[in-house]
């Protein structure tokens, strides 16, 4: 496209030579400020009558700001219901937990009403009416409250029966010979060897020589050691002043100062020491008095959940 430019007397003109891509940016040019202009007027136009009072322009930007202030509303109105039903859920939940926690306390001997409780609140969530930000704030931390202490009472429940796990596997209850009856009991009998009345202050289980000895419980390995009497010995601290003393075995396999589990190999059944054949002599001492290791292995069968002050109170009976 060609444009000729001359002045007004036509004494001089000039030429010029637009191609198409240069009329393209130019018409892209022109209609980019025509509308920067328009925009311009617009803003100026709307701000002047904002302020000015006009009655048609204050008309439209009441209007566009009173649409703007209802669409904002409602956007909130809708996330504070759906916040509303999501902690009543939470509050339920909540609920539940608590009489879990009751029943579960229980259990551990833990009483709830010795950890201060925090009622949860939820009035407003069943009323049937719009909740405000601030009851919501309220009632979450409401929420937050009971839920705090929901965690201390279960930490404490958790605490509780930790410790009585912890008792019940240190208190010798487990027979030491599995699958094997004791013979000769606790108490006085006619010793083999000398064929007087003798107190027998443990139980003994005959068995194959190699048969497994387990660990009544868990403990400490205080005494591995050959013993004129009792053979190859082995004596393990559960605690509590209790001890089990393992006796007549042909292969220990534990050492002085090893921790040892409920149930764990510790030897193998011998006839070392004074015997008159392959068996277990098993002993239980509290305070360093013998007891009856029947009572303890009864008390294991019958009372599972016996602490271990309360078995060596009955095994004292």
């Amino acid at each position: 496209m060609n444009f000729i430019i001359t002045d007004a007397w036509l004494a001089k003109s000039r030429a010029i030579h637009l191609s198409g891509r240069r009329l393209g940016v130019a018409l892209c040019g022109l209609s980019l400020l025509l509308a920067m202009t328009v925009a311009t007027l617009y803003h100026w136009v709307i701000l002047k009558g904002a302020r000015e009072g006009w009655p048609v322009v204050g008309a439209i930007v009441r209007l566009v700001v009173q649409d703007e202030i209802e669409q904002r509303e409602r956007y909130m109105r809708e996330n504070l219901d759906a916040m509303a039903r999501r902690v009543g859920e939470m509050q339920a939940k909540l609920v539940q937990l608590e009489a879990l926690g009751e029943r579960v306390s229980g259990l551990a001997g833990v009483n709830p009403a010795e950890i201060k409780t925090v009622p949860a609140r939820g009035g407003a969530l069943v009323s049937g009416r719009p909740l405000s930000m601030e009851e919501l704030q309220t009632t979450l931390s409401d929420l937050d409250a009971v839920a705090d202490n929901r965690v201390d009472l279960l930490t404490v429940v958790e605490s509780r029966l930790f410790d009585q796990r912890v008792r019940k596997m240190m208190v010798p209850t487990q027979h030491p010979v599995n699958g094997v009856r004791a013979g000769s009991a606790f108490g006085y009998r006619i010793d083999p060897f000398t064929g007087r009345s003798a107190l027998h202050t443990g139980l003994d289980f005959q068995a194959d020589t190699g048969t497994a000895i387990l660990a009544a419980a868990g403990g400490v390995v205080v005494t591995q050691e050959p013993h004129h009497a009792y053979g190859n010995m082995v004596e393990v601290d559960h605690g509590n002043g209790l001890v089990t003393r393992y006796a007549h075995a042909s292969r220990v396999l534990v050492r002085k100062g090893d921790l040892v589990k409920r149930g764990q190999k510790i030897a193998e059944v011998g006839s070392t020491g004074r015997s008159t054949g392959p068996h277990l002599h098993f002993e239980v001492m509290l305070d360093g008095v013998p007891q009856d290791p029947q009572k303890f292995l009864n008390a294991g069968a019958h009372l599972p959940g016996m602490g271990s002050s309360r078995i060596a109170a009955a095994a004292r009976r």
